[in-house]
């Protein structure tokens, strides 16, 4: 009698499942029959990392990058600017809605992005950084002052001219890049860093949100805003009576809140974040009882396994299936299966194709000029310098005054190095500056203001951070 361990890596994790085999005198067909994972498991493994892994999202976005701006900097500029402007829509009945596919990008598709940042709020306020005092205040103040400080840099140079509508341009972070960024330098920086990172990344998103909400909406319909607000009490209450089923949420989500808001010139994506709010987070039973209903179906599939191994010709394992699933379904909160399976679609399609649509800006013939722009300047040193004062500035008060402290293994080095990664405003800022600016010609040069200070902080932020390693090392 031996035991032989059999791993193979989970797709969307570093850990591994492990088999314990009784007997390492298996046939060749024993061998197959008990294979802890068809071939086709191993064939689709790369692209599954790929889907999970927070860096395919960055490169993704790059690429998207790249892309837009030869793009629009090619011969064929036209088609790339009239491709976005193609109108798309559908009707029923007497009611139409045909807009530009530009407008279903960032209206429609980015409400899916708030929707699965808004499920990270929800998530970090009830278990996550945010859900003590303790923890929350030092992510928070970073936030607050890596909002705040590049904001005033900003105005201070566009104070009385034109551009200062675009204050808001450079106080967002892009969560997925600076993350991205982070993950890889690997174990060369702490783990609590990169949790610190994502707290302070999404309240500075909620801060973007709630800018946006405040600053950047246009003449409001109070009756279309009533109607949403009255879709999301239907979702909350559909909360509190028990509803779980994650299609229901979608369509009063999407059929309710998102169109609503839509007709009400409160901005869409606004809906997504409201809608996210409204998720159940909690199971609807406990870990023990799933664990004693599951192990006894488990049994009762292995007792109903008759002559055949064929599951479609077994009525009572299907059965026995369908109640492991339902299960399931009942541990994992919507919140969780949610966030699981939206988070792939928003990293590798949706900000990818936002990037595609948005990033495609025409470099003018002198960048100098482009550079001394009030606009770009602002944006630029608003991203480059304001993250940094801000975000380490706050950081450093808390600590000073015994609201907070640094966390474990984390340095004032690292801080630092995460204010650089703070300036990768990136498809935030983008978004912010579309809201904006109405004139081309200002959002031209925001953008390029943006994708100039996003490539400058995260090499800047990179490269220091693996300096800090290194010396660290010796």
């Amino acid at each position: 009698m031996c035991k032989r361990t059999i791993t193979r890596p989970l797709y969307d994790s570093k850990e591994y499942i492990t088999w314990w085999r009784p007997n390492c005198g298996m046939t060749q067909s024993d061998e197959k029959e008990h294979s802890p994972s068809p071939a086709i498991d191993y064939l689709f493994a790369p692209f599954l990392n790929f889907l999970h892994n927070q860096v395919s999202g960055s490169l993704l976005l790059i690429a998207a990058t790249v892309i837009a701006l030869a793009w629009a900097n090619s011969p064929w500029a036209d088609a790339y600017f009239h491709l976005w402007e193609t109108p798309v829509g559908f009707s029923l009945g007497d009611f139409n809605l045909t807009k530009a596919l530009h407008f279903w990008i960032n209206d429609g598709l980015m409400a899916m992005f708030f929707f699965v940042v808004g499920l990270e709020i929800k998530r970090e306020i009830l278990v996550g950084e945010l859900s003590s005092l303790q923890g929350a205040v030092l992510p928070l103040a970073a936030a607050v002052g890596g909002m705040i400080a590049p904001a005033l840099v900003y105005l201070s140079l566009n104070w009385a001219g034109p551009g200062i509508i675009g204050w808001g341009t450079p106080m967002a972070t892009d969560i997925a890049f600076a993350l991205g960024i982070l993950i890889l330098l690997g174990d060369r920086v702490p783990p609590a860093l990169k949790v610190f990172l994502a707290a302070l990344a999404i309240a500075d998103d909620l801060g973007a949100v709630l800018v946006i909400a405040l600053f950047y909406t246009s003449s409001i319909s109070w009756l279309s805003l009533a109607s949403g607000l009255g879709f999301l009490v239907v979702l909350i209450v559909m909360n509190l009576i028990g509803v779980r089923h994650t299609l229901a949420y979608g369509v009063v989500g999407i059929g309710g809140v998102w169109l609503a808001f839509l007709f009400s010139g409160v901005h869409p994506t606004i809906a997504g974040v409201l809608a996210a709010m409204a998720i159940p987070a909690r199971s609807a039973v406990s870990p023990k009882r799933f664990v004693e209903r599951t192990r006894g179906t488990i049994d009762l599939f292995e007792r109903l396994g008759g002559s055949s191994d064929d599951i479609l010709i077994n009525k009572e394992r299907q059965s026995a299936l369908l109640s492991v699933r339902q299960m399931y379904e009942q541990l994992a909160s919507p919140l969780h299966r949610l966030e699981k399976s939206l988070h792939s679609w928003v990293a590798i399609v949706v900000l990818p194709l936002f990037a595609l649509a948005n990033a495609g800006v025409t470099v003018e013939a002198s960048v100098g000029d482009a550079l001394r722009d009030p606009v770009t300047l602002g944006v630029i040193l608003g991203l480059i310098v304001g993250k940094q004062v801000g975000i380490t500035g706050c950081a450093w008060a808390v600590v000073r005054l015994g609201w907070s402290r640094l966390p474990r293994g984390v340095t004032w080095k690292h801080i630092y190095g995460v204010s650089w990664l703070g300036g990768i405003g990136f498809t935030m800022s983008i978004f912010i500056a579309g809201l904006a600016f109405q004139d081309a010609d200002a959002l031209a040069r925001a953008k390029f203001g943006i994708l100039v200070a996003s490539f400058i902080a995260g090499a800047a932020g990179y490269s220091y951070l693996r300096r800090q390693s290194g010396e660290r090392a010796t």
